[in-house]
């Protein structure tokens, strides 16, 4: 009994050692020596002495070069996801990674597996490999850190403000804004239903008719025509695909200031874009309203038109802000608010004339030679418009001087510290100036006259007709004096139509104007285009029965992105 016992005892420990043994065996592997794909492998003497790291400068270029060749192919590619061929393309890719730290690592020591690595033989690019995790990791973020600020930076620095207004079709005076750098809102889409960022309720306007998109690479803004039915038309030439019923995408076409955009037959769009060298040193705000309905719903047409450019083509210190009302039609205003920049322009382009203006504080023969240009290169015989035009030229960044030129009714005034200065004249037909001119003209106004050929205005642009019937008409403007604004001042401009002093004197409007600075004076980016929506709100309010155009311009803040208003 004793006997069996130690028995069983002993095998339980001989098999206890066995199973030890195979562990051992399983754990240390010692068999992987026996098969090893690297024996019979022979090691060179230059092998042993030949260093871990190259010191042959040609090898390390090489092996950069390769790493840059790497780098450049991930951001072709990258570039190419975002490109607008793909209708999937529903925003702008702008993700140009740098390889990582730990993808070299990985790269280093996994790049051909089926390659061994003998004592002696160099590695590529070991600098990389022997850092810690804790560096890699270091410079991984450091990497991130610099992807993200510099695409910031560099947008940043190509910032570029599109705005778009719809002058002709349903939606005629519809505005959209846009900068770059708001990626949320890229691409721009524009068509007739929802979810379309900009609707334009024109029955010949597809669903999804075009956007418009920022193309980082060449950091121009791009029209794209998205398979509409009725095509898209830029500067009067097709950009959409030519099978129309195959509904695909257009090639993107680049977009440029002043173009315009068709889309169908009547939907006409003006292209506005500004870059920040452009931007306008003080606050800017626009806003019109055909005010579309008269007394027993009769249609108003829309004959403003107010624009801005600074600075003028050349002329850098010097900026425009005008309105035209027109009479008749639209043609005349929309001649005149062309041609006027561009004789101003043109007329201080003049080195000497430029020089003057600046010396002798004093633009008069400027804005009166412009004027008396324009109506010699309009030709309209039926039509006629107001002409309102303010020219501002900066000495230095601390001041600026203003002066004004008008023929009709529309009207300017500036405040200064609480000043109330009117830079324009009304020359409406029953105004007392007028009837003071017409009576040194040698034909004064009968008694209750407050006419003439059915015209309520003496002085206007174009109207060539009823000026060869009398010779009362006049283009010649009022030209007001200098205004020096100082920016430490508190100091705004406020132009408008005649739809907006029809119904307001020019001393409430300026008491509305001081209440609404007041109460938004937190919102400086947006306070000049606010400011501007509401007085126009105003106007509206007091049911105003005419056209009416509001600029104004405020001196103690900075518009962010400027415009360049030209209607075409």
């Amino acid at each position: 009994m004793t006997m069996a016992m130690l028995v069983s005892i002993v095998g339980l420990i001989l098999l206890m050692l066995l199973l030890i043994i195979v562990l051992i065996l399983v754990a240390c592997k010692p068999w992987r020596f026996f098969f090893s794909p690297s024996r019979g492998r022979s090691i060179k003497v230059g092998d042993i002495e030949r260093p871990l790291i190259s010191d042959d400068p040609d090898l390390v270029q090489n092996q950069s070069n390769e790493l840059g060749r790497n780098y450049v192919s991930e951001g072709s590619h990258l570039q190419t996801e975002g490109s607008f061929g793909s209708p999937r393309a529903h925003g702008l890719v702008c993700k140009h990674r740098l390889p990582s730290a730990d993808a070299h690592f990985a790269q280093d020591i996994t790049s051909d597996p089926s390659e061994d690595v003998l004592v002696g033989q160099t590695l590529k690019r070991t600098l990389v490999s022997n850092r810690s995790i804790e560096e890699r990791k270091h410079a991984k973020k450091e990497e991130q850190n610099y992807d993200i600020s510099g695409i910031s930076k560099a947008i940043g620095c190509q910032r570029s403000s599109l705005t778009l207004e719809v002058i002709s079709g349903s939606a005629c005076g519809l505005r959209f804004s846009l900068q770059s750098t708001n990626a949320s809102k890229l691409p721009l889409t524009l068509g007739r239903v929802p979810p379309s960022d900009m609707l334009l309720k024109d029955t010949e306007v597809s669903g999804k008719h075009a956007m418009i998109n920022w193309n980082l690479n060449t950091l121009k803004w791009e029209l794209v025509d998205m398979g509409s039915l009725n095509g898209t038309l830029l500067n009067s030439l097709a950009i959409h695909h030519a099978d129309s019923g195959s509904r695909q995408w257009s090639e993107p076409v680049e977009l440029a200031n002043g173009d315009i955009i068709t889309l169908g037959t009547s939907s006409r769009i003006l292209v506005q874009i500004i870059h920040p060298e452009n931007q306008i040193p003080f606050g800017v705000g626009m806003a019109s309203d055909p005010m579309a309905f008269r007394r027993g719903g009769k249609k108003l047409p829309m004959e403003d038109v107010c624009y801005y450019q600074w600075p003028l083509p050349g002329v850098e210190q010097f900026g425009l802000f005008g309105i035209c009302d027109g009479h008749g039609g639209a043609g005349a205003a929309k001649a005149a608010s062309k041609i006027l920049p561009e004789m101003v322009a043109n007329i201080l382009s003049v080195s000497e004339k430029r020089q003057r203006v600046i010396s002798l504080c004093d633009a008069s023969d400027v804005l009166r030679d412009a004027f008396s240009h324009t109506e010699a290169s309009m030709n309209h015989q039926y039509e006629g418009c107001t002409a309102t035009l303010l020219l501002v030229w900066a000495d230095g960044d601390e001041e600026f001087f203003a002066q004004c030129a008008n023929v009709g009714d529309s009207a300017c005034v500036v405040n200064i510290d609480g000043q109330q200065i009117k830079m324009t004249e009304d020359h409406r037909v029953a105004s007392q100036s007028e009837r003071i001119r017409l009576k040194q003209t040698g034909e004064p106004l009968k008694d209750g006259e407050t006419r003439l050929c059915g015209l309520n205005l003496a002085r206007m642009l174009g109207d060539k007709f009823v000026k060869e019937q009398d010779s009362r008409f006049s283009s010649e403007p009022y030209i007001s004096k200098v205004v020096q604004i100082d920016r430490a001042s508190k100091a705004f401009v406020l132009m408008a139509s005649d739809g907006l002093w029809d119904v307001i004197s020019i001393k409430k409007a300026v008491q509305l104007v001081l209440q609404m600075k007041e109460r938004y004076a937190a919102d400086k980016e947006n306070l000049a285009e606010r400011i501007a929506n509401l007085v126009l709100s105003e106007a509206r309010n007091l049911r105003t029965k005419d056209n009416t155009s509001v600029i104004f311009l405020d001196f103690n803040t900075t518009t962010r992105t400027a415009s360049c208003k030209l209607d075409s």
